[in-house]
């Protein structure tokens, strides 16, 4: 005897589940819950997408420091001296093989009434080398010492004597070669105005010379 559904075509209704309605089979499933957020408060920002660009954290600002940790005039001054110190020495090696190579030229003049001859002191072949030698090994110097050297550890030669550095008031970092480079040929602002943008630490807040200014870099001491 075989078994035939019941009258109607259909078989009785599942049971009734705990809550007196019918569950359905997929009633068991339920997704997993998301994790609770941090103790922020916040979930983390998602990592930026492959190929884009994530800004670095900002360094210390130093915009707000009392006047006394900043670096004095008179010590910058010191740096400076030190700074030119072999640029002096090269110049005057030049200069010296120069006057000793010098030859006298002598022109002889006649007029009607009178025959002179003048002579004066004209440079030689060596001793414009060595001046040209001196100005090139001179911009190698500064090029090295106040763009690469003072941008990239904030300090020159000069300065790490004295044991200060030239820092972005923005970061707290050496500002790099480039604007190392820029910093330089704004002193000419400092310059311009009968030297007195280089007196400018001696009465400003955070001793900022116009070029600091500028930049917006501060000189401070180191350690």
């Amino acid at each position: 005897m075989t078994d035939q559904p019941p009258p109607g075509g259909s078989y009785p209704p599942p049971p009734p589940g705990p809550s007196g309605g019918y569950e359905s089979p997929s009633s068991g499933f339920e997704p997993p819950a998301p994790p609770p957020p941090p103790s922020g408060g916040s979930y983390p920002p998602p990592p930026p997408a492959a190929g884009g660009y994530a800004p670095p954290p900002p360094g210390p600002a130093v915009r707000a420091l009392p006047t006394e940790s900043y670096t004095p005039w008179l010590t910058r001054v010191l740096a400076w001296l030190v700074d030119s110190v072999p640029i002096a020495i090269v110049y005057s090696i030049g200069w010296v093989i120069a006057l000793l190579t010098q030859q006298s030229q002598c022109v002889s003049s006649i007029t009607q009434y009178d025959v002179s001859q003048y002579c004066y002191p004209q440079d030689s072949i060596i001793g414009l080398l060595a001046q040209g030698l001196a100005s090139l090994a001179i911009f190698v110097y500064s090029i090295w010492n106040f763009g690469y050297r003072q941008g990239t550890t904030g300090s020159s030669l000069g300065k790490s004597v004295l044991k200060i550095k030239v820092v972005s008031e923005n970061t707290g970092q050496p500002i790099g070669f480039g604007m190392s480079i820029v910093r330089q040929l704004a002193h000419i602002v400092d310059a311009i105005i009968c030297y007195i943008g280089f007196l400018f630490p001696l009465w400003d807040a955070k001793r900022q010379t116009l070029a600091d200014k500028i930049m917006t870099t501060v000189v401070l001491p180191i350690g």
